[in-house]
């Protein structure tokens, strides 16, 4: 069991989702397209809230609340990690033209076996890594490590200039996802 929980209902709260065995299923914009997709559907009809994020190559960083009245972020977690899961690995049997097609499959069937809450298949480790973000400082701490995670990792130079991020919104630029932002 894990000691990051959502404590709070109405919290902020900054959470990491990371790929079994860090696979990096995201340098292919089908996969990453499932994640955008999913994260838009858990805003429109689940009440999630995003309020910065990052995709990264086998990972990918949250600054989440909920809506009032809406679903808890638990369940809603829940619901995108085991959607997201099964679209992409379907994503992955269907491509054969994915060269890593059947070591990913591998890797994901081996660990779904360890896995007695699984059926066939593990996607994601299933600590999501929540931690409530209740001073200022704790929020821009979080905000500037997802946002300089792709320049850390030597993707890009600039914050801004990395597609799967918010960092885009903040300095301006029109981005992939409907934002409340941090003031």
């Amino acid at each position: 069991m894990s000691a990051y929980k959502f404590t709070d209902p109405d919290g902020l709260y900054f959470v990491t989702f990371t790929v079994i065995e860090w696979v990096d299923v995201f340098t292919r914009s089908q996969c990453v397209n499932i994640v955008l997709d999913s994260l838009r559907f858990c805003q429109s009809e689940k009440g999630l809230r995003i309020h910065a994020w990052v995709i990264m190559s086998n990972h990918m960083h949250l600054i989440i609340s909920r809506k009032q009245g809406a679903s808890t972020l638990s369940e809603i977690i829940r619901d995108f990690k085991k959607y997201t899961s099964s679209q992409i690995i379907k994503w992955i049997e269907d491509n054969s033209k994915e060269s890593r097609r059947n070591w990913m499959l591998w890797l994901f069937r081996s660990a779904g076996k360890r896995n007695p809450n699984n059926t066939r298949y593990q996607f994601w480790i299933q600590d999501n890594h929540a931690e409530h973000l209740e001073t200022n400082k704790f929020i821009d701490q979080k905000l500037n490590y997802i946002h300089d995670n792709p320049v850390v990792s030597g993707l890009v130079d600039e914050a801004q200039a990395y597609q799967y991020s918010s960092a885009r919104d903040y300095a301006g630029i029109s981005g992939l996802l409907e934002l409340s932002m941090i003031e």
